[in-house]
C-alpha cells in the first residue's frame, strides 16, 4: 500500500513534522530505528523524511527491518540515498557488519511483536525481541556513544488493574501471572525496562522510555490481529464488525500520529531514565463502543463470535487499562486526534490505497 500518496495521511505527517519542537537537535545527526516498517516506526520515518525534504534537516535515517526490499517499498525508494539507508537485520540475531560499520546519534528500539496472534504463535520471538533484541540495540548505542536511546515500552507493563486506581500512572504496578504463555509480552517489556536501567548505570547510556497505549492508524500492518485493527479492516471492507467477547474491556488508545509525537517529546524533552505514558482521555473506550462506532460509520452491524483457542491464548486478561498521561503533558505534549477522529480518519485513508 502506498500511504504517501494519500492526502489525509500527508496532512498527518505534515502536522507532526511542523510541531514546535527543537528539531535542530536532529540537524546533521543520524537516527537509527528498529521496526522501520511497523506501525509507529514507519510513521516516524515519514515525519523525518518530511523534515529532510521540506526543511533541509539533513538528518540521516538508518532503517532496520527483516526485509530490505520491504523497507524500500514502504518509503517509495529504489535504494539508499544520502540521507536514508535500509539495513536488513533481525535485531534478535548478531548484528551484521553493515550495521556495525554505521554510527548513530539517536537509537530507537521500536521493533516488537505487538498483537495477539504473534503472542500465541511466536511466544519465544515475542520475549527475545524485548530482551535480546533490546540488548543488541543497547550495546550498539553504548558502543557508538549515542546521545540518547529510546525503548518503546507498553501499557501492558502495568498488568491487571487491581481496582485501586482509575488510571495507571508511571509508578503503578498491577498484577501479572508470570507463569503463563501470555505473560511473555508484558514481562519481557518489564525486563526490558530494567535492562535499560542497567545500561544507564553500567554503560552510562542516556535512555528514555515511552509507554505506548494501544496504538492504531493507517500505518498498521495487514497482519495485525489486535481487536481494533480487525475492527478497522472490517470497516474498510464495509463488513460486519466481529466482536469476540462481550466487549466490556475499557482501554486507552492512541492514533499513530499522537503516539509518534509522544515519542518525539520523549526524545527531545524526556528526563533520562524516566518512563512516560502516551495516551489521551478522549481516546478511552470499550471494545463494544468502538465496534459500534465503526459499524455506524460504515453502515454495518456488530456481531458476536467466540474466538478459537489460538486467538484466545493471545488475548490480554486485563479488562480495564487506562493510562494517566499527566507526566508527558508536563513536557508540552498533547493529543490532537480523539477516538472518533482517529477511527474515521484511519478508515478513510485505508479505503483509498
Amino acid at each position: 500500500m502506498n500511504l504517501l500518496i494519500n492526502e489525509l495521511y500527508k496532512e498527518d505527517i505534515k502536522h507532526a513534522a511542523t510541531l514546535e519542537l527543537p528539531w535542530k537537535k536532529l540537524s546533521g545527526k543520524t537516527v537509527l530505528l528498529s521496526g522501520a516498517t511497523g506501525l509507529v516506526g514507519s510513521f516516524l520515518i515519514d515525519v523525518l523524511n518530511y523534515r529532510n525534504a521540506e526543511f533541509g534537516s539533513n538528518t540521516k535515517i538508518i532503517a532496520l527491518g527483516r526485509s530490505r526490499q520491504r523497507i524500500y517499498d514502504r518509503f517509495g525508494l529504489q535504494g539508499d540515498t544520502d540521507l536514508f539507508k535500509a539495513i536488513e537485520q533481525d535485531v534478535n540475531d548478531d548484528l551484521c557488519p553493515e550495521l556495525l560499520s554505521q554510527n548513530a546519534d539517536y537509537v530507537l528500539h521500536l521493533a516488537s511483536n505487538t498483537h495477539p496472534l504473534q503472542y500465541s504463535t511466536d511466544p519465544i520471538g515475542t520475549i527475545i525481541t524485548n530482551i535480546i533484541g533490546l540488548r543488541n540495540m543497547l550495546d550498539f548505542a553504548a558502543d557508538k556513544k549515542a546521545e540518547r536511546f529510546i525503548f518503546a515500552s507498553s501499557v501492558e507493563v502495568y498488568g491487571e488493574n487491581r481496582g485501586d486506581t482509575e488510571r495507571f500512572a508511571e509508578d503503578y504496578l498491577g498484577y501479572i501471572d508470570c507463569n503463563t504463555m501470555r505473560a511473555g509480552y508484558p514481562e519481557s517489556k518489564r525486563a526490558g525496562e530494567a535492562l535499560c536501567q542497567a545500561y544507564m548505570k553500567q554503560r552510562e547510556l542516556d535512555v528514555v522510555i515511552p509507554r505506548l497505549s494501544r496504538t492504531y492508524g493507517p500505518s498498521m500492518l495487514k497482519t495485525d490481529t489486535k481487536a481494533i485493527s480487525q475492527f478497522i479492516k472490517k470497516g474498510v471492507d464495509k463488513e460486519n464488525i466481529v466482536l469476540k467477547s462481550e466487549g466490556n474491556q475499557l482501554y486507552s488508545y492512541s492514533y499513530v500520529a499522537d503516539a509518534v509525537t509522544g515519542v518525539l517529546y520523549c526524545l527531545f524533552y524526556g528526563k533520562s531514565g524516566e518512563a512516560y505514558n502516551i495516551a489521551d482521555p478522549d481516546s478511552d473506550i470499550t471494545l463494544k463502543d468502538m465496534a459500534k462506532a465503526i459499524a455506524e460509520y460504515v453502515g454495518t452491524e456488530v456481531i458476536f463470535e467466540i474466538p478459537d483457542a489460538t486467538e484466545a491464548a493471545g488475548y490480554s486478561k486485563a479488562t480495564k487499562a487506562m493510562l494517566d498521561s499527566a507526566k508527558l503533558k508536563t513536557l508540552g505534549w498533547k493529543a490532537d486526534y480523539d477516538m472518533k477522529r482517529g477511527l474515521t480518519r484511519t478508515i478513510d485513508i485505508l479505503r483509498t490505497i
